[in-house]
């Protein structure tokens, strides 16, 4: 990839300067550490509210941030309180002073109110909070480019309709950039690349892009007509032509990001890729706006000619917002870096905004009782679903229990599947035994299974050898490449197979260990193969199983997961069936 330069070149250098600036200490409120100057007519200051990773969070039902970042554990999020938390903070300058700005995975992997509605909850929630401008994250590929754009301009889905009729979608009343991803076509922006407002007397620049490595993110197939580009080369470039065109104070909103291991408001450790690529991103950007990682963090990072640099980000699920003052030199556009201070916010749950309450009320009307029907049941709990910062290199009870119910619906004539395989990462919630919303304890409801699987996939069913398989399988661990190294995929019941990890990459299946129901298998006989469209397609970088032959379209995954528990009440946690995972 053409982002392997930055991403490994001068990396242990660059992560080692930055953890002895930042590790073990909290970051600075600002790269100078100097007050803004009152009463100073050369300068003038403007508010950034930041966030990232909405993922269509409307109601408040997320827990607190993790202990690391928040030991207090205090109840935040929720669209009615982040609305507004925006208000009040808006308030302290004045709403002509105010930007709202957001850095990618607004919608997609969505809870099951908006997720059901193709996100239009999400969006119309985001134009009632104010939202100035965001990047798109990866998410926002997750139903294609096509999608995507009728989400920004408007209209009703191409196969569910208008949910409203009297009141079509509308779109988005801020603009997703996307300075990275390419039309092949012509080589323009898929979507536009820059947004420059005129605030408090000055010009403020913002270039929008995802990770470079979404096209391992999201299906291939609704990507085709794109390419994604290195960031860092991409935004040098873009900061460049802002810079021509006369505006100086430029911030970037990239969906890409870092780890931190200290609290909201720290920057201990923080990881890569952002270590290094903070170090890279032109000295003409003033601030870097982060997402994807799911971590909070205020860092000061500094750029090619060592001068600091704040480097933000705001957990997720809208459960904080950071806050920057960036003031700015009226004389010279120039923004003035000592003086520019950040700061994350909680979202409290305080104060709720009535607007963000009738929109939750408007779409809950609809998706409420058919969420709320039950659809199976099962004796005990089945865990350990995905999430941004979980471990996705281990075979997990759900993630098998979602492997056996793509066996279900892709064997005898529906595809004649002996095998399935599931990707841990795409399995988004656990079935806990314990009631959630008076269902009553046990029951499945249809938006927990819709939970656990939100992302639309269509069933595929292929022929693969057993050396093709075992090449699927070597996949799960790869280096070098834009993606965790090791990305465990389940298998179905009747599928067994040893993974040894101190054996080299490539050789890590262990080949005479495979066995399909207790009978060893052959490395050159044919075996039908299930598994998502996501993955079937090159997805995750499973790119073995492009190799597949005789491919046969089936289901949509969540009908056939509803079907499977309805068809299969009493469910039980599976067992391991991979040895050494």
């Amino acid at each position: 990839m053409s982002s392997t330069h930055r991403r490994v070149l001068g990396a242990g250098v660059a992560a080692t300067a930055i953890a002895a600036l930042v590790a073990g200490t909290p970051a600075l409120a600002g790269p100078g550490n100097k007050p803004a100057v009152k009463g100073n007519p050369n300068l003038t200051s403007v508010q950034l509210l930041s966030f990232n990773d909405y993922h269509g969070r409307l109601q408040a039902t997320e827990g607190p941030l993790a202990a690391v970042f928040d030991p207090t554990a205090t109840p935040v999020g929720g669209a009615e309180y982040l609305s507004s938390k925006l208000t009040e903070l808006r308030s302290k300058v004045g709403d002509s002073k105010s930007l709202t700005v957001a850095a990618g995975d607004l919608i997609g992997g969505s809870p099951f109110l908006s997720g059901l509605f193709h996100d239009e909850p999400s969006v119309e929630s985001l134009n009632a909070m104010g939202l100035d401008v965001s990047s798109v994250g990866n998410h926002e590929f997750d139903e294609g480019t096509d999608e995507l754009l009728r989400m920004q301009e408007g209209g009703c889905h191409l196969v569910d309709g208008c949910y409203f009729p009297d009141e079509p979608y509308a779109g988005a009343d801020f603009p997703w950039l996307a300075a990275n991803v390419i039309k092949k076509s012509n080589g323009r922006t898929f979507l536009p690349g820059t947004w420059v407002k005129e605030i408090s007397g000055t010009k403020v620049g913002f270039i929008g892009m995802t990770l470079e490595g979404t096209d391992l993110l999201v299906s291939p197939g609704g990507i085709s007509s794109v390419t994604f580009k290195d960031e860092v080369e991409t935004a040098n470039s873009a900061a460049k032509k802002l810079k021509k065109q006369g505006v100086k104070a430029i911030v970037v909103l990239m969906h890409e990001g870092g780890a931190n291991a200290g609290t909201y408001n720290s920057c201990v450790g923080i990881s890569e890729p952002i270590a290094t690529m903070a170090t890279q991103f032109s000295p003409e950007i003033d601030q870097i706006v982060t997402g994807h990682t799911h971590n909070p963090y205020i860092c000061s990072i500094p750029d090619p000619d060592g001068n600091p640099r704040l480097v933000t980000s705001a957990a997720d699920y809208g459960r904080v917002v950071t806050e920057t003052n960036l003031v700015i030199n009226k004389r010279s556009g120039e923004v003035d870096r000592g003086r520019t201070t950040s700061t994350n916010h909680l979202v409290t749950r305080t104060t709720k905004d009535p607007v963000q309450t009738e929109v939750i009320a408007k779409w809950d009307a609809l998706s409420g009782p058919l969420g709320r029907q039950v659809v199976g049941s099962h004796v005990e709990s089945i865990t350990g679903h995905s999430t941004p910062s979980s471990n996705r290199a281990i075979e997990t009870p759900i993630g098998a229990l979602v492997a056996d119910a793509i066996l279900w619906g892709t064997s005898g004539a529906n595809g004649g599947a002996q095998i399935a395989l599931m990707n841990v990462g795409g399995v988004r919630a656990s079935l806990t035994y314990a009631q959630s919303a008076g269902e009553g304890d046990g029951n499945i409801t249809y938006a927990e299974a819709y939970a656990i699987a939100p992302f639309g996939n269509l069933l595929n069913t292929l022929d693969l050898t057993g050396a093709q398989l075992k090449a699927v399988l070597e996949q799960q661990y790869q280096t070098g490449i834009n993606r965790a190294p090791m990305l465990s995929l389940c298998v179905s019941e009747g599928f067994t197979y040893t993974w040894d990890a101190t054996r080299p990459e490539g050789q890590r299946v262990v080949a005479e260990s495979m066995k399909l129901n207790g009978v060893p298998m052959s490395q050159t006989a044919t075996y039908r193969v299930a598994t998502l469209s996501f993955l079937a397609q090159g997805g995750d970088a499973f790119t073995a199983f492009k190799d597949g032959t005789n491919l046969l379209g089936g289901p949509e995954d969540l009908k056939n997961l509803v079907d499977f528990f309805k068809a299969n009440p009493g469910l039980k946690a599976p067992t391991s069936r991979i040895d050494g995972l």
